[in-house]
């Protein structure tokens, strides 16, 4: 299975504004891939769930 690799990306205008819970762990380790990487927490946020629904095993 590939591997996730976050890069820093165009913004884009087409986004929509939603609220979502998540663990202080998980939260943890995305600000810190977000500081590693010098962009923001919403940008590691969109790339790991672009690359979860590419990798989604369907039925």
């Amino acid at each position: 299975m590939d591997k996730l690799k976050i890069e820093k990306s165009a913004k884009t205008n087409d986004s929509v504004t939603r609220t979502i819970r998540i663990s202080g762990a998980t939260f943890d380790k995305i600000s810190q891939l977000a500081a590693e990487n010098e962009i923001s927490f919403n940008c590691v946020i969109n790339q790991i769930i672009e690359f979860g629904l590419k990798h989604l095993k369907e039925n």
